[in-house]
């Protein structure tokens, strides 16, 4: 049976036209049109269309695998130099016909150094350009507005249009900030990276949305980090504008140091008359060197001009040199002669060399030399009104192997005595201690006798003493004259036996003196008369001493298990000695007369005469000291065991010291020398030291051979001097904690302000303390009390006189609300019993601005000024100024 298959007519009619559809499109190629925006648009920088032009293949490459290919491809000229990477939370949108990427929510993009946030960023491909805006909420509250920042400009405004090849750009309702300025612009244009056009707008140091002042204008350009200039402009207070007009305004806003001018401020005084004060400009040479020029002038002829140069190079030296002169002008109280001129001036250079620069070798200046009076004429500087004492050093030293090498030169002066003091040169030369007996290469134990060692110090300085008014050159070689100590010292360091230790040594020191002093007595004229002998005299000295000193430690700990105090801990260290030193100065000592009731002292030809005279007599007999320290173990406020027990220090120290001469005919028992120190709950430094005196003395002062607790006296001794100093500081917490700044260093690398210059801001602070008032620490108080006494011979040796000295200072302020600071200083002159300076301010905090009111109503200058100004370094100098100074000499 033949059975035959069904064929459907309708697969037929389907199969013959794709058939015939695969045999005319099998071998042809695509026939599409070219479209080149596509890959142009994702691959703008390359045309992956075409096939390179070029292909250079290593010939002697035999591994295809290992082919280096280099292709030579064609860049459009209109390429980005960096790619752009952006995100955003939302989403991304690709518009492929119109080439533009559209980022939506939390946008951002970053090229380079650029970096775009908004909420809405176009990037338009073809046009190279960003547009940033902002949407609201249904709230109408702004979201994601444009913040545009590139390098050091930052700006955040309505709307940003920026081309990302030319670096141009346009902003509507833009807020920038530049250094400390804040800018608002209703329309601003960036033309390059640093330089921006505006229009309407204004400039502020206030950091409000609304800021409490501003300053007008319709143009105005920026460079950024160096200057602002704008066209006419008025100020405006709270919104409210000022009808006060400038022409036109500029404002330096560079980072670092550059040179411009310094304004000054006005002052009004009874004794100088109406004044300009520190007004000057500021030159930068190079940046290694500047130079300050201000000058002080005032109406009734005076003047003050001040040179001061700086210099400073990294790893290597800094220093400041600062020349001042002055013409002291003022009105007296004389009818006959109104006025009083006093010429002075000052001098004062500070050289510090790095360590690091060359190693061994040091060189430090600080000199401070001048008119004896210049001092006295500062204006409204109380602290150099009252600093009697001018002091100099330059010093050079130099370090090798054991030895040291030191030439310095130093000045002394005195306001009041007005005596000028030199010492040039003063010459120190060191050996380190060395071991003679040590062997090179030492195997086991040491020997007792390698431990001998010697050292040297020797020190040559040379002298002169006049007085300002007396000086000249022939004077200054009249009474010049020298001296030299040299001393060597030779220890023995014995091991420990048992709890003491033991220590051997000598001593040997010889002094050369250019000069031999004698005194007499005149009994025409009833006084002391003193001659010198000028020449090459030596002295010498000589001492054998054995010191044993050892520690004695003590707990006392049976306290009650309740009580907070664990245990008392005290330590004693006694010292004794065995001494003798012979007697090689005797032939240096005289009796002379020193009153008209024959009393007699002893004095070495070599008082007063650098470096001083050895003490006369044969010494033979014990040296002791004791030394204490006492401290307390307290429990914890919690009985948690996680926190240790605190330690209170009662008493740092109380030291006595003394010597007792077996081999005087009298006096034997030294002088007590007592000291003690202590800090009290951490909080009060208490330092004490007392010098006791064993002996009687007579109705004229004179010490007898005869104990005080000798014929019925309970007393140990006379406090022949003394001196106590106690200091304590108190603050409040403060508001919010402050992480201290590390200083910043500018584009040269060094650090934006010397030592020096720091210094001069301190002084500015302590003459202004109300505008540096710290809001943030709500109180604080410093409290320093001092008194010191001594007993010496009046110079003449007429007798005896006691010279005692206390004074008390205080340092304090505290917030009479958040934004109003009172504050007092004062100085205290116990002996005389009256203020010698007293500071009052008043400070108000006004965000931006600030008002400070400082009162000397005490005092050689009394002062009242206040001043409104913005709180901004920038504008220190737009303040408005009220001054009076009153003199009282």
């Amino acid at each position: 049976m033949k059975i035959s298959r069904k064929i459907n007519p309708k697969l037929i009619a389907a199969f013959l036209p794709c058939a015939m559809l695969l045999i005319v499109t099998l071998p042809a190629n695509g026939n599409y049109k070219n479209k080149t925006f596509f890959c142009n648009s994702l691959t703008a920088f390359q045309d992956t269309t075409k096939p390179t032009k070029k292909d250079s293949v290593n010939k002697n490459d035999t591994l295809p695998s290992n082919r280096s290919d280099t292709l030579n491809v064609k860049v459009s000229k209109d390429s980005l130099d960096a790619q752009i990477d952006y995100t955003a939370s939302d989403s991304v949108v690709l518009e492929v016909p119109t080439k533009k990427i559209i980022l939506y929510n939390k946008a951002n993009v970053k090229q380079k150094d650029l970096d775009l946030t908004a909420y809405k960023i176009e990037l338009d491909q073809p046009r190279k350009t960003m547009v940033a805006t902002y949407t609201r909420d249904t709230a109408g509250k702004i979201v994601g507005q444009p913040n545009f920042k590139q390098a050091e400009n930052t700006m955040v405004a309505d709307t940003i249009v920026y081309n990302i090849q030319t670096q141009k750009g346009i902003t509507k309702n833009t807020n920038m900030q530049s250094g400390e300025i804040y800018f608002y612009n209703e329309e601003a244009k960036k033309i390059s990276k640093n330089e921006f056009y505006a229009f309407r707008g204004r400039f502020t140091t206030c950091d409000l949305d609304t800021p409490h002042f501003a300053f007008r204008t319709k143009k105005m350009k920026l460079v950024s980090q160096k200057m602002a200039v704008s066209g006419p402009i008025h100020p405006e207070f709270e919104g409210i504008p000022i009808p006060i007009y400038i022409p036109f305004g500029y404002f330096p806003i560079s980072q670092g140091r550059h040179s411009g001018l310094l304004m000054p401020t006005f002052t009004a005084s009874d004794q100088y008359g109406l004044g300009l004060e520190n007004g000057g400009y500021y030159k930068v040479l190079n940046e290694y060197f500047d130079v300050t020029l201000r000058a002080n002038v005032y109406s009734y002829g005076g003047w003050a001009l001040f040179l001061n140069p700086s210099y400073r190079k990294r790893y290597r030296y800094t220093g400041v040199l600062n020349f001042s002169m002055q013409n002291a002008r003022f009105l007296t109280e004389d009818p006959k002669d109104p006025f009083t001129s006093t010429k002075t001036f000052n001098i004062t250079w500070s050289h510090t060399q790095d360590s690091k620069a060359r190693p061994g070798t040091s060189f430090s200046a600080s000199v401070n030399a001048g008119s004896t009076q210049y001092n006295k004429f500062v204006a409204n500087n109380p602290t150099r009104n009252y600093a009697n004492n001018l002091n100099s050093s330059i010093t050079y030293s130099k370090t090798w192997d054991n030895y040291n090498l030191t030439v310095s030169a130093n000045h002394q002066q005195n306001s009041n005595t007005r005596l000028v003091t030199l010492n040039l040169p003063s010459i120190g030369f060191t050996a380190n201690t060395i071991y003679p007996f040590q062997r090179k290469d030492p195997v086991g134990e040491s020997k007792w006798y390698e431990k001998l060692g010697i050292g040297l110090t020797s020190t040559l300085i040379g002298d002169a003493s006049f007085y300002d008014s007396l000086f000249s050159f022939q004077h200054l070689i009249d009474t010049f004259t020298w001296g030299a100590q040299h001393q060597i010292p030779i220890q023995l360091s014995l091991p420990p036996a048992g709890p003491f230790q033991i220590s051997p040594g000598i001593s040997y020191s010889q002094r050369w003196y250019a000069k031999k002093v004698f005194r007499t007595w005149d009994a025409v004229n009833n006084k002391v008369v003193t001659n010198s002998e000028k020449g090459f005299f030596v002295g010498n000295d000589i001492s054998f001493g054995l010191s044993v000193s050892t520690a004695i430690f003590g707990t006392f700990d049976k306290f009650k298990p309740t009580s907070k105090i664990m245990a008392i801990r005290h330590v004693i260290r006694p010292t004794l000695g065995i001494n003798y030193k012979p007697d090689l100065a005797s032939k240096d000592y005289y009796s002379v007369q020193i009153d008209t009731f024959k009393h007699f002292t002893r004095l070495s030809v070599f008082d007063g005469v650098y470096p001083g005279a050895f003490s006369e007599g044969r010494f033979g007999g014990i040296t002791f000291g004791l030394d204490n320290n006492v401290e307390m173990k307290v429990r914890p406020k919690n009985d948690s065991t996680a926190e240790e027990p605190k330690k209170i220090r009662l008493l740092d120290g109380l030291s006595i010291n003394g010597s007792y001469n077996f081999f005087a005919d009298s006096f034997q028992l030294s002088q007590f020398n007592i000291s003690a120190r202590s800090t009290l709950f951490e909080k009060i430094n208490i330092t004490a030291s007392a010098v006791l005196d064993p002996y009687q003395v007579d109705s004229f002062g004179i010490r007898k051979d005869v104990y005080m607790w000798q014929g019925g006296s309970h007393s140990l001794g006379r406090v022949t001097n003394g001196s106590v100093a106690i200091s304590t500081s108190f603050q409040s917490k403060p508001k919010e904690q402050v992480k201290p700044q590390q200083p910043q260093q500018d584009e040269s690398g060094l650090l934006p302000m010397t030592l020096e210059e720091q210094q001069a801001q301190l002084q500015y602070i302590r003459q202004n303390p109300a505008e540096f008032a710290d809001f943030n620490i709500p109180w604080s108080i410093n409290i320093s009390y001092s008194f010191n006494f001594s007993r010496n011979f009046k110079p003449d040796f007429s007798g005896f006189e006691t010279k005692t000295f206390s004074s008390f200072n205080w340092n304090g302020d505290f917030n009479l609300t958040p934004k109003w600071k009172v504050g007092l200083n004062g100085y205290y002159d116990i002996t005389s019993s009256s203020i010698q300076s007293l500071t009052m301010y008043l400070s108000r905090e006004m965000h931006c601005w600030q008002l400070s009111i400082n009162v000397t109503p005490v005092g050689i200058q009394r002062s009242f000024n206040i001043t409104i100004n913005p709180r901004s370094g920038l504008l220190r100098d737009l303040r408005v100024n009220r001054t009076r100074y009153f003199t009282n000499f």
